[in-house]
């Protein structure tokens, strides 16, 4: 499951109309966010490299002789829709789900968002089903390996990578989520100290880092931070000269990494004197797909003798979350 996104310009107004959970769009937030895909040659690329993904996670796991493996997509706010996919498996003959985020740190108003939307999916199917759901995978050795090796082939096209930093960054939320427990802001430091670690031990030197929201929803106000730009300009004062940004809380690219880091951010960086550069996006990289296979094979293990259970009675998003959409897209 990922977040979906508009076909082309001419399908922002309403795919930002199912971000806001029907509310209307100001008509300037609709053109700044055309504006935002403009730049970026008009569409995301999302729901082809989720595809993409999913042709390959299927394909690595095509070698468990002990299961018939098939690999759906459903998006969020966007075709092709979760309770599409759900559907179609069930239409299928499927009976054993396993259902996948492709976003490893977990926050209910994220992942838990996917999974309400998976769990009315399985009650609208029917029938007798089994499902497994995969909350998080923030620390799992092959994810942090992937990520690793992006961070590793970005250092390798610097001209002096001793002297560079890593800018982690990951999606703002509401700051009031941590006072309510939820470990997202915990798991995103986790991910980025055992990355560093994992980098220190394939260069033999010590990774500097530091960690920034990014993509806050629009005029956002007591949301996550410190935000990418304020980081930049802080760093910059420091006398760093080179970042490498690193989009830990993103698997693929999209409006937020193609127009926030690669456009807004590389504006912010030039203003503070600063060269940053990007680690590439893990997409359908070898080990990121084989991370993905070993999570789903894990989760089934789950699945034998186990009972479905019914929908949760507490609902897990009390609001849309932000996502693919842009910064300044799901206020």
């Amino acid at each position: 499951m990922a977040y979906g996104a508009p076909r082309d310009l001419d399908d922002i107004e309403p795919f930002l109309l199912d971000v806001r959970g029907g509310r209307e769009t100001p008509r300037a937030l609709i053109e700044e966010v055309r504006g935002r895909y403009a730049a970026i040659g008009g569409r995301s690329p999302l729901v082809e490299i989720t595809r993409a993904q999913a042709a390959a996670l299927e394909g690595a796991l095509a070698d468990d002789l002990s299961a018939d493996w098939r690999v759906w997509v459903g998006m969020r706010h966007s075709a092709p829709r979760i309770a599409d996919a759900v559907a179609e498996a069930v239409a299928d003959g499927r009976r054993r789900l396993v259902a996948l985020c492709l976003a490893p740190h977990y926050s209910r108003l994220s992942i838990g968002a996917y999974l309400d939307r998976f769990d009315d999916a399985l009650g609208a199917a029917g029938g007798e089903l089994e499902a497994v759901r995969v909350e998080s995978w923030h620390d799992h050795p092959g994810f942090v390996a992937a990520v690793a090796e992006r961070v590793v082939a970005a250092l390798g096209r610097l001209a002096e990578p001793a002297a560079a930093e890593a800018l982690f960054t990951a999606h703002s939320l509401p700051a009031r989520i941590l006072g309510e427990g939820d470990p997202y802001e915990r798991q995103l430091r986790e991910s980025c100290a055992l990355v560093a670690a994992r980098v220190e031990a394939a260069t033999g030197r010590p990774l500097a880092w530091t960690f920034a929201y990014q993509s806050a929803a629009h005029g956002a106000r007591d949301w996550l931070g410190p935000s990418v730009g304020e980081t930049i300009a802080e760093r910059a004062a420091a006398g760093v000269r080179e970042l490498v940004a690193v989009p830990i809380g993103f698997v693929s690219d999209h409006v937020e990494v193609l127009f926030d880091l690669d456009v807004e951010a590389g504006r912010a960086a030039e203003a503070a004197g600063v060269r940053l550069t990007r680690s590439e996006s893990l997409d359908t990289s070898r080990a990121f797909v084989a991370a993905l296979a070993d999570l789903v094979r894990e989760a089934a293990g789950q699945l034998a003798g186990a009972s479905r259970p019914a929908v949760p009675p507490e609902r897990r998003d009390e609001e849309p979350a932000p996502g693919e959409a842009g910064e300044k897209s799901s206020s």
